[in-house]
């Protein structure tokens, strides 16, 4: 059974469709792309699949259950989670900070939470920027640490939105490396991008 299913999805804005009967399954361990040209509708497929937006047509079903009218705070409590296309690090903060002010809203103690950002900042190659304010890393660097802050919630499906925007070509091959290893530990993961070469 798919973790992840959506069926003809609708959507339109402005008596224009964006989103027009979008199906797609994603299972468990499985890299899904969705590719298209900017304007095609993939952020508003998105969008419509994790609870920010509500579909005029069609179901979102995760983990065999019906989600697609919830809210998206609890898609991200059922184990779904999500990385813009915009950039989202608190800039002004720490890299270490970035992944605390998360994890400090988790029901755990202060230790795991340290030894869980420990874990991300090595996982991702962060570690020399532990203390160093966000605004300083790369494009890459920026990239690894949203998608390390996207797993403190242990989901089991991430969507990224064209995780490779902005982003060099050597620091590409990194963040594809990191998406792989993702999907060889069980998490589904659904990419999107206008690059196909990239995805």
């Amino acid at each position: 059974m798919a973790l992840l299913s959506a069926t003809n999805l609708v959507k339109s804005y402005g008596g224009r469709k964006v989103v027009d009967q979008v199906s797609l399954e994603v299972h468990a361990g499985e890299i899904v792309g969705l590719l298209g040209p900017n304007g095609a509708g993939k952020t508003t497929s998105f969008r419509m699949m994790i609870g920010m937006i509500t579909p005029e047509n069609g179901r979102v079903l995760f983990d065999g259950e019906d989600v697609t009218f919830l809210p998206m705070y609890q898609h991200a409590r059922r184990g779904m989670g999500y990385l813009a296309q915009e950039p989202s690090v608190f800039r002004g903060m720490t890299c270490e900070d970035n992944l605390l002010t998360i994890l400090e809203t988790l029901p755990i103690p202060k230790s795991e939470q340290q030894k869980r950002c420990g874990a991300l900042l090595k996982q991702f190659h962060l570690e020399h920027k532990r203390t160093q304010l966000a605004r300083t890393c790369s494009g890459g660097e920026r990239r690894r640490l949203e998608i390390a802050r996207s797993l403190i919630t242990r989901p089991k499906l991430i969507l990224l939105d064209e995780p490779f925007a902005a982003v060099d070509p050597h620091t590409v091959e990194d963040v594809q490396a990191e998406v792989r290893k993702l999907a060889d530990s069980g998490i589904a993961i659904l990419v999107t991008d206008h690059a196909v070469q990239q995805t």
